[in-house]
C-alpha cells in the first residue's frame, strides 16, 4: 500500500487524495476501514487496522484522530433535572463540559458491558468506557435517565 502525505498534509494512496472511514467506528473500531477518494469512491479496505504495516497504520490513525472526536466522560458532576430536556455538567478526558440532553433516547447502550454513547443536543457524541466503573453519585445521576 502506497501510503503517504503531500507537502500540504493530505492522505495520499497512489497520488490521489483518500479519506480513511471506520465501517464500524464505536462497536469495532479496529475492524473493517475504508479509504474513500474524493468522489466518494472506495480506494481501498483494510480488513483489521491492527495488521496494517508501517507506516500506513501510523498516517491512517493519525488522519482518524484529526477527525474523530469522542470524548470519554470520567464522572458526572450534575444535572439540572432528570427530566428532559436537562443541562448535564460532566467531566471529560478532555476537561469540564456543560450540555442539554434533548430526551432519554439520547443516551445509547452499547451492548451488554456498560458501554454507553450520548448525544449531546449540538450532535457531540460522548462515550462511557464503562457506567459501572463511575463513582456512585455519577452512577446515581444516570440510572434516572436509563
Amino acid at each position: 500500500m502506497n501510503l503517504h502525505r503531500d507537502p500540504f498534509g493530505r492522505l495520499l494512496l497512489d497520488g490521489e487524495p483518500v479519506n480513511p472511514v471506520r465501517a464500524h467506528p464505536i462497536s469495532a473500531p479496529d475492524e473493517g476501514l475504508s479509504l474513500v477518494g474524493p468522489d466518494g469512491h472506495e480506494r481501498a479496505w483494510v480488513d483489521r487496522l491492527s495488521t496494517c504495516p508501517e507506516p500506513a497504520r501510523s498516517l491512517i490513525q493519525d488522519e482518524l484522530a484529526q477527525r474523530e472526536f469522542h470524548p470519554t466522560v470520567q464522572r458526572l458532576v450534575q444535572v439540572s433535572t432528570f427530566s428532559t430536556p436537562s443541562v448535564w455538567t460532566v467531566e471529560t478526558d478532555r476537561g469540564p463540559l456543560s450540555f442539554v440532553l434533548k430526551s432519554e433516547e439520547d443516551i445509547r447502550r452499547l451492548g451488554s458491558d456498560g458501554r454507553l454513547l450520548i448525544t449531546t443536543s449540538h450532535g457531540l457524541m460522548l462515550f462511557v468506557a464503562d457506567r459501572w466503573a463511575l463513582d456512585r453519585h455519577s452512577r446515581r445521576l444516570l440510572e434516572r435517565f436509563l
